[in-house]
């Protein structure tokens, strides 16, 4: 079934699979090949962004683009460039000097598969990729720059590299539940807000009124969405969350399991969920693609 031809009532397992499918493709393509010099970084690169990853942002964008009716085409490229960004940032983030983990996606993290040196490289060239893919996108250019400022807003100082700063400084502290929520509205949230803004805006021209209320559906399930990490960590085994379980603890790392507990926190996520309904409720079964989006992010601690 082409993507023209995907029906609108799809059961959700099946719009979900069909788009992953694509992405996957369409990043094997989008990636320098392995035969390419030097052929080493682009080994690795395609290591860290390929077969694996639920991802989630790339459906979102399809999910938020599908409100406004945007090409299929223009999705596509956007969910694949918020992947790549995605991706280059998870590589930084497990390095020695970040989080220093070995287990990503259920294998070996970058740099242990590889070298440090190369992970670090790997991270600067998926994130630039990321803009060289979203450069491609078939929009005409004054909206191409608009999407481009959205993920740069959404990876720099104010987004996800800002807020994993203030977790780099915070460990071993303690943060209150505005800090913690504001930290981690930037170091996932922000992304996961983009990948929402830029669907839409692949169909619709303004960046006002018209977002608010995805705004409003990103939020919630971003912070939701780490809520969820955090239960992991503290619950499951590195098995079952195919990374190292448990390593927030042993870090000394404010979670929300360490700032109000298990069961608060899971209160939380139950409320977060109600608000990011609510703030889809005035685009009716239209949005039903982003509300089943937001049980694939809840019933991941079930």
């Amino acid at each position: 079934m082409s993507r023209t031809q995907m029906s609108d009532n799809q059961a959700p397992e099946n719009w979900m699979q069909h788009i992953r499918l694509e992405t996957e493709v369409f990043l094997k393509r989008e990636l320098p090949d392995n035969q390419t010099a030097p052929r080493e970084l682009h080994e690795a690169m395609r290591y860290a962004v390929l077969e694996g990853g639920k991802r989630l942002r790339s459906l979102l964008c399809h999910a938020a683009g599908y409100l406004y009716n945007a090409p299929p085409e223009t999705l596509l490229v956007s969910g694949a460039a918020i992947e790549l960004m995605h991706a280059s940032s998870l590589v930084h983030d497990d390095l020695p000097a970040m989080d220093n983990d070995s287990l990503r996606r259920a294998r070996a993290t970058v740099h242990v598969q590889y070298d440090e040196a190369t992970a670090i490289l790997v991270g600067d060239a998926l994130q630039t990729q990321a803009f060289i893919t979203l450069g491609h996108v078939p929009l005409p250019a004054a909206r191409r720059v608009l999407l481009m400022a959205e993920l740069a807003l959404a990876a720099g100082s104010q987004g996800m590299a800002g807020g994993q700063m203030i977790d780099l400084i915070s460990t071993g502290s303690s943060l209150n539940q505005a800090e913690l929520e504001q930290m981690h509205q930037m170091k996932t949230g922000a992304l996961l807000r983009a990948a929402v803004r830029l669907g839409a805006l692949c169909g619709v021209d303004t960046d006002n009124k018209e977002l608010l209320a995805l705004d409003g559906y990103a939020k919630a399930i971003g912070l939701a969405f780490q809520i969820v990490d955090d239960i992991l960590d503290a619950t499951m085994d590195s098995a079952t969350i195919g990374k190292t379980a448990g390593k927030d603890a042993k870090q000394a790392k404010p979670t929300y399991i360490s700032v109000i507990g298990l069961d608060e926190s899971k209160k939380l996520i139950a409320l977060l969920i109600t608000q990011a309904h609510a703030a889809l409720a005035d685009y009716g079964a239209k949005a039903d693609r982003l509300r089943q989006l937001t049980d694939v992010i809840t019933r991941r601690c079930h």
